[in-house]
């Protein structure tokens, strides 16, 4: 059967792609590094230290996943093939959609392997909080957003990470003008920074009774969740704090008590919110958390030393330097500006199919070209 053959043909091309990637993830080195952290965590004296132990069990676990995603891609090879021989041998045309279906999930197993080295950011394999802010434009603006909020939601959960409303602020006709969300799985950063910018949508608006074609446009802020360990100075003078009641979907106190939280940091003029948790405390620390987060992510980004050096955020977004297009009309396509990779199938990337967008994101920057 010349599919057999074929499929055999292509597998066999990829095992060196296997070996490369054996060892461009340390797999040997994530081994030994795994004994040893299991030896430490082994100590009698090991809980003494509470920060310490909470480290080395993080580093245990994405150690061990990393060297657990490897081998299980491994397996997929090795049945895939051992399927395929046997299907061959005996001339069994039954099993070869069961072989088309593998080998197709082996591929997209790899590319997501192959994906795991180009993160090596400090903080990529951290949780993300991403922001949306509404453009210039009124109700088409806010719809966008809403539009942008559901595909990285979407994204979110076929990636099998949590995605979790921190912050929801609704237009007054429809949409939203600004939400936050945290995207909580290993490597979300890592994969998410590059969708930070401005997106622009082209569309005929379902607003517009006369049927004409609109731009609208929307923000999108990425940053990694900043956990406890790392240590970020905020003084409580340097905070305005301020609490109203909640205006999006939540629990039962919304719009009854005044639990949801703003926080200003007032030397840079960053502003966070957060109105979701149950109660004002809670919001509250989640402010903090997301504030630091944005002080890490602006230090990073600036090359700064620390962060007193941060001077102020740009308030005004430069709608011109739009990272990313949606095009519904006259033709479907979406098409990111910086690495010119392109999609036609407008539902699908609004369904969160966003890996193609990523992924050359993502290899452009490791070869210095964004």
């Amino acid at each position: 059967m010349l599919f057999y053959d074929e499929t055999k043909l292509e597998l066999q091309g990829l095992s060196p792609q296997l070996d490369e990637l054996y060892a461009a993830l340390g797999i040997d080195q994530k081994q030994q590094e795994i004994a040893e952290l299991e030896k430490q965590a082994a100590e009698p004296d090991f809980w003494s230290d509470l920060e310490n132990s909470q480290k080395v069990l993080q580093r245990t676990s994405q150690c061990k996943s990393a060297v657990h995603a490897f081998e299980r891609l491994r397996g997929q090879y090795d049945d895939i093939m051992t399927l395929l021989e046997m299907a061959m041998e005996e001339d069994d045309e039954s099993v070869a959609e069961e072989i088309r279906e593998g080998f197709s999930s082996f591929k997209r197993a790899l590319e997501d392997c192959k994906l795991q080295t180009l993160l090596s950011g400090e903080y990529d394999v951290n949780n993300a909080i991403l922001t949306f802010h509404a453009g210039a434009g009124g109700t088409e603006a806010q719809d966008w957003v809403e539009m942008l909020f559901r595909m990285y939601h979407r994204w979110g959960e076929q990636k099998g990470f949590k995605v979790k409303t921190l912050d929801y602020l609704p237009g007054e006709e429809a949409g939203i003008k600004s939400a936050s969300i945290l995207v909580e799985g290993e490597n979300a950063y890592g994969f998410l920074k590059s969708e930070a910018g401005v997106h622009r949508l082209v569309r005929v608006s379902p607003f517009d009774s006369s049927g004409r074609r609109h731009t609208s446009f929307a923000s999108l802020e990425v940053m990694p969740e900043i956990d406890d360990s790392i240590e970020v100075n905020i003084r409580p003078e340097d905070l305005e704090v301020s609490a109203f009641r909640s205006g999006g979907a939540g629990g039962q106190n919304v719009n009854k008590v005044s639990s949801a939280v703003r926080m200003v940091h007032l030397p840079t003029g960053i502003v966070v919110s957060c109105q979701t948790e149950r109660s004002q405390l809670q919001n509250k620390a989640t402010c903090l958390k997301m504030l630091k987060s944005k002080l890490i992510q602006i230090k990073e980004q600036e090359h700064l030393e620390k962060i007193e050096d941060i001077k102020g955020v740009q308030k005004e977004i430069a709608w011109g330097s739009q990272i990313r297009s949606y095009v519904f009309m006259p033709y479907t396509l979406a098409k990111d500006h910086r690495t010119g990779f392109e999609n036609g199938n407008i539902g699908a990337v609004m369904d969160g199919d966003l890996d193609g967008f990523i992924n050359a994101y993502l290899t452009a920057k490791s070869r210095g070209e964004v």
